[in-house]
């Protein structure tokens, strides 16, 4: 079968080879896969990878062959579903675990945007508690875990502050539920109940500042790639504020989240209450060019590669 692997020899470090079928235990069903969707975490870590590494992690696609130990869904179902790597193939290896069945009404390139980014903004916001009536703020905002984050925290009752990095990606994000919009994070500003922060450096540092006397900063990402300074009395003496990290990997592999919480998000989006915009569609062949606009900030939404 043929499957996108890390080529370090190459532009952008990906290029589309033939590899072994995987072996699924029993508890994987095998997927012939129709569409991924790209994530800064995994094309970031292609820059350093080594020869032959296997990326992604989103999928969606047909049941191939259904688990040996009969768990999960049947062969022919239209699934969505989550890897730890491997899915940017033709076929992949998935436990059912981490699998949800779509309906028919629901394409398999706006399915494939759900698990890690949607799963990711489900949990940041649980994390603080009920939303309703809290002063949230997410970093990040265009992106696709924040477009999605402001939209479930505008539904369940909040006031959504969106921080974008550049005034012409803050568009749209207000018909998403977002009271405001703000080009960065000041330090100096009213509170929050709960921040979001995936930029790091600068913008950490300025989150812990900004945080309520009870409130939390869950910390998710470093997209700027710079470490964070910040003088700790600022954040110690507002009372007993929390700052918490989250990585959804962890939360997937330890069985926390899975088929329910995919599940969940699915019929948000089959019922017009979730919209998880695709700004870049591609075949997977285009990957590398896919793949460099997703670095250099080019895409606002989730990038999404078919498979053919």
């Amino acid at each position: 079968m043929r499957a996108l692997v890390a080529a370090p020899a190459v532009d952008v470090g990906v290029e589309l080879r033939e590899v072994p079928e995987p072996e699924p235990t029993e508890s994987q069903a095998l997927v012939e896969v129709r569409a991924v969707s790209l994530n800064r975490g995994e094309c970031t870590m292609l820059l350093t990878a080594e020869d032959g590494w296997r990326p992604g992690w989103d999928l969606a696609g047909i049941v191939a062959r259904a688990a040996a130990d009969g768990s999960g869904p049947e062969v022919g179902a239209r699934v969505v579903g989550w890897a730890p790597g491997g899915s940017w193939a033709e076929i992949a290896a998935v436990r059912t675990g981490h699998l949800a069945e779509i309906p028919s009404e629901l394409d398999f390139e706006t399915a494939s945007t759900l698990p890690v980014a949607g799963l990711t903004a489900k949990r940041l916001l649980e994390l603080g508690g009920d939303p309703a009536g809290k002063r949230i703020a997410i970093t990040g905002g265009a992106g696709g875990v924040g477009r999605l984050a402001i939209q479930l925290a505008a539904a369940a009752g909040a006031h959504v502050t969106a921080i974008v990095g550049k005034p012409e990606r803050a568009e749209g994000l207000s018909e998403l539920g977002a009271n405001r919009i703000e080009i960065g994070l000041d330090p100096i500003g009213e509170p929050f109940d709960l921040i979001l922060e995936s930029a790091g450096g600068e913008s950490l540092a300025a989150a812990l500042a900004r945080v309520a006397p009870e409130g939390v900063v869950v910390t998710f990402g470093n997209s700027s790639g710079a470490p964070a300074t910040f003088e700790p009395r600022t954040f110690y003496r507002k009372g007993s504020p929390t700052m918490r990290g989250y990585l959804v990997t962890h939360e997937l592999l330890a069985g926390r989240i899975g088929t329910r919480e995919l599940a969940e998000l699915v019929t948000l989006v089959v019922g017009g209450r979730l919209d998880s915009r695709i700004d870049l569609r591609a075949g997977w062949r285009e990957a590398p060019s896919a793949i460099s606009a997703l670095l250099e900030r080019r895409v606002a939404g989730k990038a999404v590669l078919t498979v053919s």
